[in-house]
């Protein structure tokens, strides 16, 4: 609840503040110009900036611009040239009637600073109105027994111009009775009497008829005439009196009409028709004769028309008792109207801003004026807001408040404020005028956009098509307008050699992903890298996101067989002897996948043999190994085609051809001939030619080494044997890896004792160790066995 004791003390600073913003006014600096009425509009009135000492280029720099307490705009300023020019003609009669001089307030606000200039207009009188009379003829009833120098009261005219173009003199035609005596009356007014120069005789001339004429003091001067009938009449001597010389009356401007407002008496000495009265106004302005009405028999005056103190404040009567002899007496009512509280306080906005940027301090959003046309305190006002509004009134000059803000605003938090000004007064009952405005605040761009994650993490297969959408980020800005559009982007990679551009794009609209070509898991299985949101703002705020594309393994790596080798030559032949036992390694196929995962899981079976049931592959691991006993009856040569299949979906296969061939004994070495496979194609002859050069200089080569052997053979003499045996368990290979992991080597053992030496075990191990014929050591020869990729152990 509101503590009453502090509203009134808010009032109480108000006032004063008011008092002293009134002692501040008066030295306030001011213009005064002054210009004729009825010029037209467009006519120069005068320059301001040079009459108030400024600069022209400050007029428009300050935002100058004129303003009225009626918001009335009669004037336009050129705040380019500092030229004060009318914006209509001016009438002062309309705008002043009779006061004199006629001067017009307004002021000339500016802007920045804030500052209040107040300029008076002075609207000089032309004459451009003649006197006119209200009675075009005027009947007077005079008694022959006037005595000279009598004085008879005639009808005023009225001009409505003042000054030396206002009514100036009376005149009559010549006659030898009358002439013209100028009187003022109490509201400084000239009217005629008629003084009586000659004494009138009925029987002589019983009426007389003349001009009057009514001269302004203009160049040249206006006139209006009156005629004037003179009716002597016999012998009345006593004329009315009146009560009081002088009456005043106090009256409330919301009187209903027909209201009594003052009642006048006179007397009149006389008897008959000459004793009685007849009471009238005496000139009277048209103002007063449609405001007021006199009763001729009473002398009752009373109200035929609202008052309003705003307008008139008080009224002067002249009232006329006339008997019936043509006597007159005459008195003065003085009516004052007196003000009460029936006007509502008027707000007049002068000067708004909006929409108000945010994050401004301080700023002046509205400027108004107030007025309440009553008086005293009806006349006494209190501008105010609400308090929960972060703005604040401030008092400046006559009258005149600006709406400020009191700290900065956060368009965010609100973007439109609804103030309702309330002006009081401090009549009885109070009046109050409310003036509600919206005020906007715009944005500034004074928020980054915001990525609703820090990361993104998108998944692809890979061998996707070009321009796949593979995800989306997003980001959204708190402003609004261009400062809350977002554009993306993709940032640099701190990779430099990472080829970002070729591999994604992004819609710099919506923030959509898209990969620009097709990925391979097995080149790239990861892609990271950063995106911008940018803002449209000024200057542009921005964010970043970090994105990681994971690439997705698919199926499209066939197996690839490392060994055998399947390169179009020679194909690889196994030898097994015949006295190989069931599982007897014949060979093992070793393959690769370039795909990861079940993908890249291997799986060995045999396809096509040429003996079925005599060899099998081992699933796992590929190994190639005899099936049962060999026998004589079984085919030296055999060819079998080994099938290896991934695990992906669906599968890929691939297959490799052994040949193997099954021999007595290794008593001398051998070399099986290649079978050429039938090509349908024509070879090319450079190919052709390079084949057998190689295969001579290889055959040449191997001649050369048997040759050797034999050599050696022959100087150790026949006398030992090596016996026959199985060779040790421990070259057995038993790994089931499925890839090839080290170099193949082939280990051979000769036995003698026959006259020729045999291949007798030929087989690939893993690791290199060192073999022992029985009997006797065996000497390597390191330089023969590198060269053919295989150790040769000889006795």
């Amino acid at each position: 609840m509101e503590n009453p004791g502090g509203g009134a003390l808010r009032i109480r600073q108000v006032l004063l503040l008011f008092v002293l913003l009134g002692m501040s006014q008066a030295g306030s600096e001011s213009g005064r110009f002054s210009v004729a009425e009825e010029m037209q509009s467009g006519s120069f009135v005068g320059n301001l900036a040079k009459d108030l000492g400024l600069e022209v280029g400050e007029l428009f720099s300050r935002g100058a611009q004129v303003v009225s307490n009626d918001n009335k705009h009669r004037f336009q300023l050129d705040i380019n040239t500092g030229d004060l020019l009318l914006s209509e003609a001016l009438d002062r009669e309309a705008l002043c009637g009779s006061t004199e001089p006629c001067v017009l307030h307004f002021q000339v606000l500016m802007k920045k600073p804030l500052q209040f200039l107040r300029i008076e207009l002075e609207v000089r009188d032309i004459n451009d109105h003649s006197p006119v009379f209200l009675e075009k003829e005027m009947l007077l009833e005079i008694p022959e027994n006037s005595p000279v120098g009598a004085v008879f009261l005639l009808e005023s005219a009225k001009d409505l111009d003042v000054g030396i173009n206002a009514l100036k003199s009376y005149t009559i035609s010549p006659n030898s009775h009358f002439h013209i005596k100028m009187r003022l009356n109490p509201d400084n007014r000239k009217y005629p009497e008629l003084v009586l120069d000659k004494a009138l005789d009925y029987e002589e001339q019983s009426e007389l008829n003349f001009i009057l004429t009514a001269l302004d003091g203009g160049s040249p001067p206006r006139s209006g005439t009156s005629s004037v009938r003179v009716m002597v009449i016999d012998i009345n001597d006593n004329s009315p009196e009146f009560e009081q010389p002088f009456y005043e009356v106090k009256i409330p401007e919301n009187s209903v009409l027909g209201s009594l407002v003052v009642t006048v008496s006179a007397w009149d000495l006389d008897s008959g028709k000459n004793g009685e009265i007849s009471y009238t106004f005496s000139h009277a302005s048209e103002a007063i004769r449609k405001t007021f009405e006199i009763n001729q028999k009473s002398g009752e005056v009373s109200l035929t028309a609202s008052l309003d103190f705003e307008t008139i404040e008080s009224y002067s009567i002249i009232i006329q008792a006339t008997d019936g002899g043509g006597l007159f007496g005459k008195s003065t009512v003085r009516i004052k109207v007196m003000d009460v509280n029936d006007n509502t306080p008027e707000v007049t906005v002068s000067s708004i801003t909006s929409p108000i940027p945010e994050n401004s301090p301080e700023t002046v959003v509205m400027v108004i004026s107030i007025r309440d046309r009553d008086s005293g305190n009806n006349g006494r006002m209190i501008c105010s807001i609400r308090e929960d509004l972060p703005f604040v009134l401030k008092s400046t000059v006559e009258n005149y408040y600006t709406l400020e803000t009191e700290g900065t605003l956060d368009r965010e938090s609100r973007a439109e404020y609804n103030v309702t000004i309330t002006v009081t007064d401090l009549g009885s009952p109070r009046l109050k005028t409310q003036h509600n405005i919206t005020v906007l605040v715009s944005d500034v761009n004074d928020n980054a956009p915001a990525f609703t994650q820090t990361s993104y993490t998108l998944f692809v297969r890979e061998n996707n098509s070009p321009a796949l959408h593979i995800g989306s980020v997003s980001a959204t800005d708190t402003d609004a307008g261009a400062n809350a559009q977002v554009t993306y982007s993709l940032l640099p990679p701190q990779d430099p050699h990472l080829p970002l551009a070729s591999l994604v794009s992004i819609n710099a609209d919506n923030g959509q992903l898209f990969a620009l070509r097709a990925l391979d898991y097995e080149a790239l299985r990861a892609l990271e890298f950063r995106v911008g949101a940018t803002d449209r703002g000024s200057p542009a705020l921005s964010s970043q996101a970090l994105v990681r594309v994971l690439v997705l393994d698919a199926n499209d790596n066939s197996p690839f067989v490392l060994y055998p080798l399947q390169n179009g030559s020679a194909p690889c032949t196994e030898l097994v002897p015949r006295a190989a036992e069931p599982g007897y390694l014949v060979s093992k196929v070793v393959a690769v996948d370039g795909d990861s995962g079940q993908n890249a899981w291997l799986s060995y079976q045999l396809l096509k043999a040429t003996e079925p049931g005599l060899f099998g592959v081992w699933a796992h691991n590929g190994e190639v190994r005899t099936a049962r006993l060999l026998s004589e009856r079984d085919a030296a040569k055999h060819r079998l085609v080994v099938l290896v299949k991934d695990n992906g979906e669906p599968p890929l296969s691939a297959s490799v051809t052994l040949h193997v061939l099954l021999v007595d004994g290794f008593s001398q070495p051998y070399l099986p001939l290649p079978e050429a496979a039938a090509d349908p194609a024509q070879a090319d002859p450079l190919t052709v030619y390079l084949v057998i050069a190689l295969a001579s200089v290889s055959s040449l080569f191997l001649f050369s080494v048997l040759a050797f052997i034999a050599v050696r053979l022959c100087r150790r003499g026949r006398a030992a044997s090596v016996p026959e045996g199985h060779f040790p368990g421990h070259l057995v290979d038993v790994s089931g890896t499925g890839t090839l992991s080290q170099s193949y080597q082939y280990e051979v053992c000769l036995t003698g004792g026959t006259g020729t030496n045999e291949f007798k075990f030929l087989k690939p191990i893993i690791p290199k160790l060192p073999l022992q014929c029985p009997g006797k050591e065996i000497e390597e020869n390191s330089t023969l066995g590198n060269n053919f990729g295989f150790n040769i152990q000889l006795p």
